[in-house]
């Protein structure tokens, strides 16, 4: 018999909000992370904005000692330990300090790439021929694992310690994958999550693609506007969420606070067949997840009452939608209500499931739903599938039982979870 899995902990580090109680206020409020960025105008990019979190420097003394802090040029494994060990911290966990590590408790943390920056350095340094002052540490900030190894030994997890990286489905994934493992006996504790890197060294290659908004450079906290008709591609974003997943029997035994159960979902790809391509989805391959995610949750697609959609700001916010529609077999005003994190914090890339899971499990605890911003011309391909009322253009009162949260990444790669109100009767 699977066991039953529960969320006991959670972290985040946005471009609108470092902490838990900054990014629920600046969710709650519609408040932007977006800014304009001086350094990609330096350097002739045609989109000059992003979202990207402000760390404070004194705020870095309280997750990285002295030794640490020295050479450290990696910023998504810095958002990546802020978040994970709020996270940690928040579920009433402690940080192991015996010799013998804690074996039933893991680390399952995403990117996509890590310490672009430092790769940079380090490429100078060796093509300059002074190869030994690329510095010991730079192995760690730029090895994708170097996220989970990192906040693996700062705990002292025994249990598995690994990376995922699945494009944009990297967090929503990530959920699912520790769900899996914990539901399966294998591990009682896993710290999930997933971080992206800032910079123009990331951001430049979508900005290359021309699917980046050009148009906002001067306002930059109205260019990312999912399900808008005015929307003009995505806003690149940075930063990090993370999770702690827990089996019930565990979170009770602790006495620990449950912020929502996980039912479970589906992970899939479109094999990038039909209309699916490296940066397009295959509808049916989505519906396909959205279903079986219902399906594999133990649920009735009527059950859902919240969707936390991807939504990008693109063109391809209408078929998302189309798709939504046609997995759950809900239309119109049945059609539960449903929300984007882009319009604030901007696609943030291998973070952005994890950061936007965060901020939907949220709405448990706020009884609300957060509103999506940027959108008071809604796209009528949209409208035309939906009401325009399950579209809150602000935060409105409201208790969700059950939200469904996915991600649809490049190479066409998808992932649905399913997370319930928690309930502690029979």
């Amino acid at each position: 018999m699977s066991k039953q899995v529960v969320i006991t902990g959670l972290g985040v580090c946005a471009p609108n909000g470092v902490g838990l109680k900054d990014f629920k206020e600046a969710l709650r409020v519609g408040k932007s992370g977006i800014r304009h960025q001086s350094k990609l105008q330096e350097l002739n990019f045609s989109c000059q904005i992003a979202g990207e979190p402000l760390i404070k420097d004194n705020l870095l003394n309280q997750y990285f000692n002295p030794l640490q802090l020295r050479g450290l040029n990696a910023s998504g494994l810095v958002f990546g330990v802020i978040a994970g060990m709020d996270a940690w911290k928040d579920a009433g966990l402690k940080v192991n300090t015996a010799n013998e590590p804690y074996w039933d408790y893991g680390v399952l943390f995403g990117t996509g790439i890590l310490g672009v920056d430092k790769l940079r350095e380090s490429i100078y340094r060796v093509d300059e021929k002074n190869v030994r002052r690329v510095g010991s540490t730079t192995v760690v900030q730029t090895m994708a694992s170097g996220i989970s190894a990192y906040l693996g030994g700062m705990l002292g997890c025994g249990n598995q310690v690994t990376t995922n990286s699945s494009a944009c489905t990297t967090g929503t994934e990530g959920v699912l994958m520790a769900y899996e493992r914990i539901s399966q006996g294998k591990a009682e504790v896993i710290l999930t999550g997933s971080c992206s890197d800032s910079g123009p060294y990331v951001w430049g290659g979508f900005d290359a693609m021309r699917i980046l908004p050009r148009n906002y450079n001067d306002n930059p906290a109205q260019a990312s506007r999912p399900m808008s008709a005015s929307a003009k591609g995505f806003v690149p974003g940075s930063g990090a969420g993370a999770l702690v997943l827990e089996s019930l029997e565990s979170a009770k035994k602790r006495g620990a606070k449950i912020y929502a159960e996980v039912l479970g979902g589906e992970i899939n790809s479109g094999g990038q067949r039909g209309e699916g391509s490296m940066t397009a989805p295959n509808s049916m391959a989505v519906q396909r997840c959205i279903r079986n995610a219902v399906t594999n949750a133990g649920i009735s697609a009527e059950a859902i009452d919240v969707i936390n959609g991807h939504l990008t700001a693109t063109t391809k916010d209408a078929l998302e939608i189309a798709n939504w529609s046609a997995a759950l077999e809900r239309a119109d005003t049945d059609f539960p209500y449903i929300n984007s994190f882009k319009g604030m914090i901007g696609h943030c890339l291998a973070a952005a499931g994890s950061i936007e899971c965060v901020g939907a499990i949220l709405q448990f605890e706020e009884a609300s739903v957060f509103g999506n911003i940027n959108c008071e011309d809604l796209n009528p391909d949209i409208t035309s599938v939906i009401s325009a009322n399950k579209i809150p253009r602000k935060t409105i009162p409201y208790r969700p039982k059950m939200i469904a949260k996915a991600s649809f990444g490049f190479g066409d790669v998808n992932a649905c979870v399913i997370f319930k109100a928690f309930n502690d009767e029979p």
